[in-house]
Protein backbone atom coordinates (compact mmCIF):
# COMPACT_ATOMS: atom_id res chain seq x y z
CA UNK A 1 0.00 0.00 0.00
CA UNK A 2 0.95 3.64 -0.60
CA UNK A 3 2.63 5.33 2.16
CA UNK A 4 0.13 8.43 1.26
CA UNK A 5 -2.87 8.50 -0.89
CA UNK A 6 -5.02 11.53 -1.38
CA UNK A 7 -8.55 11.89 0.36
CA UNK A 8 -7.59 8.97 2.88
CA UNK A 9 -10.20 10.37 5.21
CA UNK A 10 -12.78 10.35 2.93
CA UNK A 11 -12.11 7.62 1.80
CA UNK A 12 -12.20 5.64 5.13
CA UNK A 13 -15.36 7.61 6.12
CA UNK A 14 -17.27 6.31 3.22
CA UNK A 15 -15.90 2.46 3.68
CA UNK A 16 -16.79 2.81 7.91
CA UNK A 17 -20.18 4.03 6.43
CA UNK A 18 -21.22 1.61 3.46
CA UNK A 19 -20.15 -1.41 5.97
CA UNK A 20 -22.02 -0.13 8.56
CA UNK A 21 -25.55 -0.26 6.42
CA UNK A 22 -24.26 -3.44 4.96
CA UNK A 23 -23.53 -5.45 8.40
CA UNK A 24 -24.34 -3.18 11.33
CA UNK A 25 -22.23 -1.02 13.19
CA UNK A 26 -22.02 -3.55 16.06
CA UNK A 27 -20.47 -6.37 13.80
CA UNK A 28 -18.14 -4.37 11.74
CA UNK A 29 -14.45 -4.04 12.84
CA UNK A 30 -12.17 -1.45 12.65
CA UNK A 31 -9.56 -3.90 10.23
CA UNK A 32 -12.53 -4.13 7.99
CA UNK A 33 -12.89 -0.52 7.32
CA UNK A 34 -9.34 -0.06 6.63
CA UNK A 35 -9.16 -3.54 4.12
CA UNK A 36 -12.60 -2.14 2.27
CA UNK A 37 -11.14 1.80 2.17
CA UNK A 38 -7.47 -0.43 0.67
CA UNK A 39 -5.31 1.15 4.00
CA UNK A 40 -3.94 -0.35 7.38
CA UNK A 41 -5.50 -0.31 10.74
CA UNK A 42 -2.86 2.16 12.08
CA UNK A 43 -3.59 4.58 8.72
CA UNK A 44 -7.12 4.14 9.99
CA UNK A 45 -5.99 5.29 13.72
CA UNK A 46 -3.86 8.24 12.45
CA UNK A 47 -7.34 9.82 11.41
CA UNK A 48 -9.51 8.36 14.10
CA UNK A 49 -9.81 7.28 18.00
CA UNK A 50 -12.38 4.01 17.55
CA UNK A 51 -14.97 3.05 15.37
CA UNK A 52 -17.50 5.32 16.60
CA UNK A 53 -15.56 8.79 15.28
CA UNK A 54 -15.67 7.89 12.43
CA UNK A 55 -19.66 8.85 11.91
CA UNK A 56 -18.78 12.31 14.35
CA UNK A 57 -15.87 13.87 12.09
CA UNK A 58 -17.92 16.29 10.52
CA UNK A 59 -19.15 17.62 13.53
CA UNK A 60 -16.18 20.39 14.12
CA UNK A 61 -16.56 21.65 10.35
CA UNK A 62 -20.33 21.98 10.99
CA UNK A 63 -19.84 24.31 14.11
CA UNK A 64 -17.06 26.16 12.06
CA UNK A 65 -19.90 27.03 9.55
CA UNK A 66 -22.41 27.78 11.78
CA UNK A 67 -20.11 30.10 14.02
CA UNK A 68 -18.62 32.09 11.34
CA UNK A 69 -21.76 32.65 9.40
CA UNK A 70 -23.13 33.95 13.04
CA UNK A 71 -20.28 36.50 13.45
CA UNK A 72 -19.92 37.24 9.58
CA UNK A 73 -23.94 38.45 9.81
CA UNK A 74 -24.21 42.23 9.42
CA UNK A 75 -23.04 44.48 12.12
CA UNK A 76 -26.63 45.73 12.92
CA UNK A 77 -28.60 42.32 12.21
CA UNK A 78 -31.22 41.19 14.74
CA UNK A 79 -29.75 38.09 17.30
CA UNK A 80 -32.69 35.88 14.70
CA UNK A 81 -31.36 37.47 11.62
CA UNK A 82 -27.87 36.45 12.65
CA UNK A 83 -28.97 32.96 13.58
CA UNK A 84 -30.60 32.58 10.47
CA UNK A 85 -27.22 33.63 8.39
CA UNK A 86 -25.71 30.64 10.68
CA UNK A 87 -28.24 28.01 9.43
CA UNK A 88 -28.74 28.94 5.48
CA UNK A 89 -24.42 28.41 5.74
CA UNK A 90 -25.01 25.00 7.37
CA UNK A 91 -28.04 24.31 5.20
CA UNK A 92 -25.54 25.44 2.23
CA UNK A 93 -23.17 22.62 3.41
CA UNK A 94 -25.12 19.70 2.83
CA UNK A 95 -26.21 20.30 -0.53
CA UNK A 96 -25.84 17.06 -3.06
CA UNK A 97 -25.05 14.95 0.61
CA UNK A 98 -29.04 14.07 1.35
CA UNK A 99 -28.20 10.16 0.45
CA UNK A 100 -25.13 10.29 2.80
CA UNK A 101 -26.95 12.02 5.30
CA UNK A 102 -29.79 9.18 4.75
CA UNK A 103 -27.29 6.60 5.49
CA UNK A 104 -25.54 8.02 8.39
CA UNK A 105 -28.70 8.69 10.03
CA UNK A 106 -30.14 4.82 9.84
CA UNK A 107 -26.84 3.92 11.15
CA UNK A 108 -27.19 5.86 14.21
CA UNK A 109 -31.10 5.66 14.63
CA UNK A 110 -30.06 1.67 14.99
CA UNK A 111 -27.38 1.88 18.00
CA UNK A 112 -28.51 3.56 21.34
CA UNK A 113 -24.59 4.40 21.64
CA UNK A 114 -24.50 6.66 18.66
CA UNK A 115 -27.46 8.10 19.62
CA UNK A 116 -25.79 9.10 22.56
CA UNK A 117 -22.86 10.79 20.78
CA UNK A 118 -25.22 12.43 18.57
CA UNK A 119 -26.61 14.10 21.55
CA UNK A 120 -23.71 15.19 22.57
CA UNK A 121 -22.73 16.16 19.51
CA UNK A 122 -25.43 18.70 19.70
CA UNK A 123 -24.68 19.81 22.67
CA UNK A 124 -21.44 20.97 21.56
CA UNK A 125 -23.08 22.79 18.32
CA UNK A 126 -25.97 24.53 20.82
CA UNK A 127 -22.74 25.98 23.19
CA UNK A 128 -20.69 27.09 19.93
CA UNK A 129 -23.77 28.85 18.55
CA UNK A 130 -24.75 30.33 22.16
CA UNK A 131 -20.90 31.69 22.46
CA UNK A 132 -20.89 32.91 19.15
CA UNK A 133 -24.38 34.71 19.53
CA UNK A 134 -22.82 36.09 22.99
CA UNK A 135 -19.86 37.17 20.89
CA UNK A 136 -22.33 39.57 18.97
CA UNK A 137 -23.67 41.03 22.41
CA UNK A 138 -26.72 39.03 22.72
CA UNK A 139 -26.96 39.22 26.75
CA UNK A 140 -26.05 35.37 27.97
CA UNK A 141 -29.84 34.09 28.34
CA UNK A 142 -31.08 34.79 25.45
CA UNK A 143 -28.02 33.74 23.87
CA UNK A 144 -28.88 30.21 25.61
CA UNK A 145 -32.38 30.35 24.55
CA UNK A 146 -31.71 31.52 20.73
CA UNK A 147 -28.80 28.57 20.14
CA UNK A 148 -31.19 25.83 22.32
CA UNK A 149 -33.99 26.89 19.44
CA UNK A 150 -31.78 26.99 16.52
CA UNK A 151 -30.33 23.76 17.14
CA UNK A 152 -33.93 22.28 17.96
CA UNK A 153 -34.62 23.69 14.15
CA UNK A 154 -31.65 22.00 12.70
CA UNK A 155 -32.31 18.45 14.07
CA UNK A 156 -36.55 19.27 13.23
CA UNK A 157 -35.16 20.35 9.76
CA UNK A 158 -32.64 17.24 9.43
CA UNK A 159 -34.50 14.64 10.41
CA UNK A 160 -37.38 15.55 7.75
CA UNK A 161 -34.46 16.25 5.36
CA UNK A 162 -33.48 12.45 5.75
CA UNK A 163 -36.84 11.29 5.73
CA UNK A 164 -38.83 9.50 2.72
CA UNK A 165 -41.89 11.60 2.59
CA UNK A 166 -42.97 15.23 3.56
CA UNK A 167 -46.49 14.52 5.27
CA UNK A 168 -48.18 17.71 4.30
CA UNK A 169 -47.46 17.37 -0.13
CA UNK A 170 -46.46 13.68 -0.62
CA UNK A 171 -43.50 15.05 -1.97
CA UNK A 172 -40.13 14.12 -0.84
CA UNK A 173 -38.42 16.00 1.53
CA UNK A 174 -34.83 15.55 -0.79
CA UNK A 175 -36.84 17.64 -3.15
CA UNK A 176 -36.42 20.30 -1.33
CA UNK A 177 -32.87 22.03 0.18
CA UNK A 178 -32.43 21.70 3.63
CA UNK A 179 -31.82 25.02 4.16
CA UNK A 180 -35.32 26.11 3.06
CA UNK A 181 -36.23 23.36 5.72
CA UNK A 182 -34.42 24.91 8.41
CA UNK A 183 -35.72 28.51 7.12
CA UNK A 184 -39.49 26.94 7.13
CA UNK A 185 -38.90 25.69 10.90
CA UNK A 186 -37.02 28.91 11.62
CA UNK A 187 -40.32 30.49 10.80
CA UNK A 188 -42.43 27.95 12.41
CA UNK A 189 -40.56 28.65 15.15
CA UNK A 190 -41.23 32.32 15.09
CA UNK A 191 -45.06 31.71 14.41
CA UNK A 192 -45.41 29.73 17.33
CA UNK A 193 -43.64 32.23 19.61
CA UNK A 194 -45.93 35.32 18.60
CA UNK A 195 -49.41 33.27 18.34
CA UNK A 196 -51.57 31.89 20.56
Amino acid sequence: MARWEPHTKERLARAALELYSEHGYERTTVAQIAARAGLTERTYFRYFPDKREVLFDGGHSLETTLTEAVAAAPEGASPRAALAAGLDAMGAGFRGLRAQARTRQAVISAQQELQERELIKLASLTRALAEALRQRGVEETRANLLAEAGCGVFRTAFVRWVGDERPETGASAGEIPLAALLREGLDTLGDALTHD
